[in-house]
């Protein structure tokens, strides 16, 4: 299947989201995977859902070290991501954890022969 027929409504879509905390203790990458699992997993239309903290004892000059969590949800279409944007769930957990971000960085792409789902 070639790179340009993976893209739209057909094409499984990978959301990842890397979350830089203002505070980086236990206690707060406890708290913001937490949070994540309660309203981001379980959504319809989600193939594959995880999420926990950054590796600390990979440091090679290639890996990027600015966040302390990340979230990777692949959904079975661009459709399934744009109903989980706009649902409650989703909301809510921008608007009860955003207070806890110093920066979100989040790259989504379309799969070309997943293996998800």
């Amino acid at each position: 299947m070639s790179v340009s027929s993976q893209s739209g409504a057909g094409a499984q879509l990978a959301h990842m989201v890397f979350f830089e905390l203002k505070e980086d203790t236990p206690e707060a990458r406890s708290r913001q995977v937490a949070a994540c699992r309660k309203y981001l997993s379980d959504h319809q239309g989600t193939l594959h859902f995880s999420v926990g903290t950054i590796a600390a004892e990979l440091r090679r000059e290639v890996n990027v070290r600015d966040f302390q969590v990340a979230l990777h949800i692949i959904f079975r279409d661009k459709a399934s991501h744009d109903q989980y944007q706009t649902h409650p769930r989703h909301v809510q957990f921008i608007e009860e954890n955003r207070q806890y971000w110093k920066s979100v960085r989040i790259f989504d792409s379309y799969l070309v022969d997943g293996l998800a789902g």
